[in-house]
């Protein structure tokens, strides 16, 4: 069966055709800036050379269109016609508490998805609006909703709820969701194929690290803990976002800027974190050039995300008892040897020992990069979200 995964955003729609068979990516693209001025569809049919389609897109059931056109396209499409298209996995952000697994999109599934609008009103929306093109421009595919949230729905109480009365958790779903499901997720499980172990008995901490960055506690296959919260703007320092801070600081900075606290909100999602440390670049390949050069706040804000890190490695490690492997994975944590070092760097007490050669080759590839006397195993895993889209699409549809 090939699934069409697709992954919207407010003005963009990613999507991969994947062969299920073999897995193979047969086909990928992105539709950009729909409904504004000079969209365009870049697609690329599996190791072929792209093309860029210049077209209006005047909503999401455009960009669809769009899609299936390239796709079917006689010079550069894959495949024959639509019915190649056996189910299509629709990443959707947020599922709260009424989504631990993936489901099967039916009017239930669609009125829940739209009641949590309002826990991720910059994200839901986005993904309402690629289903609802796909169902209008494919009726009789089915369809399949993929939650960032569901996998850390097996979070206990005491990880998920914060210190606020418990009525604000019943009455509004203030708790801790956790983001990244489907990356986490991925890259545990390849882990333990990778130590030739049941996925069940290990305790692995996951750490995705990119431009937002969350890490996770997986325990006997579930995930236990994780940093992200309420929000994404949760946990560690990201290129823009904050992670952490006295909530008390909101309130202050409003009023020291003569701001609104939404206005706070916003600044510490899209002018903090390592942005707003270094005063150079949310782009850590930046930061890394600008240390060497000897630029001490980009230094700095390398050393205050990397220590994140490892505080939370620690945290997570005692959380679950003791941890038999840690996963690097996402832009940072796969291409940068200096942010794995670093985090790693004094958890010797825990069993972990880097061999920093392993560490200095393994970039962008999947890989052990831990010493052979280590008790942890330390891994380089490039995420795929797309392809655990896939599965979980091939899973409930098969």
């Amino acid at each position: 069966m090939n699934v069409l995964v697709i992954n919207a955003g407010s003005s963009s729609l990613k999507y991969q055709l994947i062969n299920m068979e073999n897995e193979d990516v047969i086909a990928k693209g992105l539709a950009e800036r729909i409904g504004i001025e000079d969209s365009m569809l870049t697609h690329q049919p599996g190791n072929g050379e792209k093309v860029e389609i210049m077209a209006e897109f005047k909503d999401h059931t455009d960009a669809i269109k769009m899609v299936i056109d390239a796709l079917i396209n006689p010079e550069y499409g894959v495949i024959s016609d639509m019915s190649e298209i056996g189910a299509v996995g629709h990443r959707v952000v947020h599922g709260g508490e009424k989504f631990s697994e993936s489901a099967v999109i039916n009017e239930e599934v669609m009125q829940a998805i739209e009641a949590n609008v309002e826990l991720a009103p910059l994200h839901n929306p986005a993904n309402i609006m690629g289903i609802k093109a796909c169902k209008k421009v494919m009726p009789g595919t089915p369809m399949v909703a993929v939650f960032d949230t569901a996998f850390h729905q097996s979070m206990p109480e005491k990880a998920f709820l914060y210190a606020v009365p418990y009525s604000d958790y019943e009455d509004y779903g203030v708790r801790r969701y956790g983001f990244h499901g489907t990356s986490h997720k991925f890259v545990s499980r390849r882990a333990a194929k990778l130590m030739d172990a049941s996925y069940q008995d290990l305790k692995i901490i996951t750490c995705h690290l990119g431009n937002g960055s969350s890490i996770a506690a997986v325990k006997n296959g579930k995930s236990v803990d994780t940093s992200m919260g309420f929000t994404p703007l949760e946990g560690l320092p990201m290129g823009t976002r904050c992670g952490n801070v006295d909530p008390a600081i909101i309130t202050y900075l409003a009023e020291k800027k003569n701001i609104t606290a939404a206005e706070v909100i916003n600044y510490l999602n899209k002018e903090s974190g390592v942005l707003g440390i270094s005063g150079i670049s949310s782009d850590f390949r930046d930061l890394e050039k600008a240390k060497d050069e000897g630029n001490k706040r980009a230094k700095l804000a390398l050393d205050v995300f990397s220590y994140d890190v490892k505080k939370y490695i620690g945290a997570y490690a005692a959380a679950m008892s003791g941890v038999d492997c840690i996963v690097f994975t996402a832009g940072i944590g796969e291409n940068s040897p200096l942010v794995r070092s670093y985090a790693c760097a004094g958890l010797e007490f825990l069993g972990i020992k880097l061999d920093e050669a392993k560490n200095e080759q393994h970039i962008g590839k999947e890989g052990e990069i831990s010493t052979s006397d280590s008790k942890v195993k330390v891994f380089v895993i490039p995420t795929n979200e797309e392809l655990m889209i896939a599965r979980e699409t091939l899973e409930l549809v098969s």
